[in-house]
């Protein structure tokens, strides 16, 4: 097989390309419903508050392949939704490349909604209050106050939710098989090259995903140092 650039051919930057995508699309409905959530439970007094936090927090300690095997029986055109997604849009949910987010978003919401609700947490309640004080409504104290006093603790979870996405191997394999240009991410990318005992290649492509993934949790870790020092002071 033909190299291209940093000796990687280009099913392997399709494969990353498809990854970063993913990863892209996957962060921004995190944002979307994870930081509701976050609230939610931060200030509920809700009794069904417990098992939605069990709920979000479970693909922590749930193997991969299980949330897959679930998620797709779901996303199966026998099952609802799988069958009003189908009759809706004409397509299957599994092995599709929406079948990969819904089921990344899943698979990365607790490691996104707990460091939202410990940045959220960390916020001082007599500086919200002020805000209330002010007669601010309680949207506009979350939009101007709440937000930005725990921007970096959200981006913190913004790049984890980012990291842990690029890592999916179990949940996307299950879900989204192994289709180049459409579902083939790159773990999957690696996986197929170490079969083909293509090592040399798979170096190549595990460096550049462990320098990745490196430089991500770096940079969860200063924007975390960041947002204590601030609390701190």
């Amino acid at each position: 097989m033909n190299s291209g650039f940093l000796g990687l051919p280009a099913p392997a930057w399709q494969s990353l390309a498809l990854t970063l995508r993913l990863a892209a699309t996957t962060t921004a409905v995190l944002a979307a419903v994870g930081l509701p959530i976050a609230h939610w439970l931060n200030t509920t007094r809700c009794r069904l508050a417990p098992a939605v936090e069990a709920l979000v927090t479970l693909p922590v300690v749930l193997p991969p392949t299980v949330i897959g095997f679930y998620m797709l029986m779901v996303f199966s055109p026998r099952h609802a939704p799988g069958s009003w997604w189908r009759a809706l849009t004409g397509t299957s949910l599994a092995f599709s490349f929406t079948g990969l987010v819904i089921a990344s978003v899943f698979y990365s919401l607790p490691f996104a909604v707990q460091p939202f609700q410990a940045a959220l947490r960390a916020v001082p309640k007599d500086l919200l209050d002020a805000g209330a004080a002010l007669g601010a409504s309680p949207r506009r104290v979350w939009q101007r106050l709440h937000l930005p006093l725990a921007w970096r603790g959200i981006a913190a979870g913004l790049t984890l939710g980012f990291a842990h996405t690029l890592g999916e191997f179990g949940v996307v394999l299950m879900i989204g098989g192994s289709i180049p240009g459409v579902t083939k991410v790159a773990s999957i990318e690696l996986y197929d090259t170490v079969q083909a005992l293509d090592y040399d290649q798979a170096h190549a492509f595990a460096a550049l995903l462990l320098v990745m993934s490196f430089a991500l949790l770096m940079a969860v870790t200063l924007l975390q140092r960041r947002h204590n020092r601030l609390l701190k002071t």
